[in-house]
């Protein structure tokens, strides 16, 4: 893996909000969604098969995926369009939303939770850019797949903005030929 060693791709924003969210999904998806205080006493919600799916089977599923896909496809897999990402949170909300839907399966739902939200922690520490999906799949395939994200992308995005229009990075105003310095085109 040292092989094909990766520079970070989000800056200071990305990471500080892979952190944030990554977190806040842990502790909802750890303490199933439930803290209460009765008599002096904290309570909450661990369900041990939701945390266990979330941190071993949700992402033993995407590796699975990801190696089969891989083996049939080797070129890296590129799906951020708009049906893609639409796709992607549409899975997401699917998961969320299984004690509404699906009871028996609501485990799921907070599986969900710990399962994005440790993928989060992962890519703010290798600097992944990244949907947090193949975050773990990624790292331990060596493989650089992508698909939509509608929540950090933007997020990323907006930080490439900030950093190539500050005076210490590339200016998209700039100009990159001599025809473009006097507003001319050829």
């Amino acid at each position: 893996m040292a092989a094909n060693a990766q520079r970070r791709r989000i800056g200071g924003i990305g990471t500080a909000a892979r952190v944030v969210l990554g977190l806040a999904f842990l502790a909802l998806g750890v303490t199933g969604g439930r803290v209460s205080v009765m008599h002096g006493q904290v309570g909450i919600g661990f369900e041990p098969l939701s945390v266990a799916v979330g941190l071993v089977g949700f992402p033993a599923v995407v590796l699975a995926w990801q190696f089969l896909r891989a083996r049939v496809a080797p070129t890296r897999l590129e799906a951020t369009g708009p049906g893609s990402t639409a796709l992607n949170m549409l899975v997401l909300a699917a998961l969320l939303l299984t004690p509404w839907y699906a009871p028996p399966l609501s485990f799921t739902s907070v599986a969900a939770l710990v399962f994005y939200g440790a993928s989060m922690l992962l890519a703010a520490l290798r600097g992944y850019g990244g949907c947090e999906v193949t975050a773990i799949s990624n790292w331990i395939l060596d493989r650089d797949d992508q698909v939509g994200c509608l929540v950090l992308s933007p997020v990323d995005d907006l930080e490439r903005r900030l950093n190539s229009a500050s005076p210490a990075g590339p200016s998209a105003a700039s100009p990159t030929s001599p025809s473009d310095r006097d507003g001319r085109r050829d």
